[in-house]
């Protein structure tokens, strides 16, 4: 089955299936499949064709997904940067734009760098 694009997997139940989409998480999906009248406990191989086409009309008109989605962020973060406020230039920095502290924590954003810095005495030079 294809949604706005994405294979979903088959053997997946439909709820965990739908998150495969850019844009729905496990609470937009659980709204998706009851506005289908789908149980949420159900196969997306064991999906009937009208099923199925319920799912993919509600996706694709009622949520912005997957292409748009992504595009609408860049924009917003374009935006940031062009206008040069606080948040723009740490996304430009590859740093955290939410508050969080970076004097420890933040690894993924600044690199793995604990091993450049060590403590203690320097060994001296051995004679030979």
């Amino acid at each position: 089955m294809r949604v706005s694009g994405v294979n979903i997997p088959n053997e997946k139940r439909v709820l965990v299936a739908l998150t495969y989409v850019y844009g729905i998480g496990s609470t937009t999906a659980k709204k998706i499949l009851e506005q289908a009248q789908v149980p949420l406990t159900t196969r997306t191989k064991d999906l009937t064709q009208d099923q199925e086409d319920k799912i993919r009309n509600l996706v694709e008109k009622g949520h912005k997904t997957e292409g748009d989605l992504r595009r609408e962020v860049s924009s917003n973060i374009k935006r940031l940067k062009d206008i040069k406020s606080y948040r723009g230039t740490r996304h430009a920095k590859r740093l955290p734009s939410r508050g969080q502290r970076t004097k420890t924590n933040s690894r993924t954003t600044r690199g793995n760098k604990r091993n450049v810095a060590t403590s203690g005495k320097k060994p001296t030079a051995q004679k030979t």
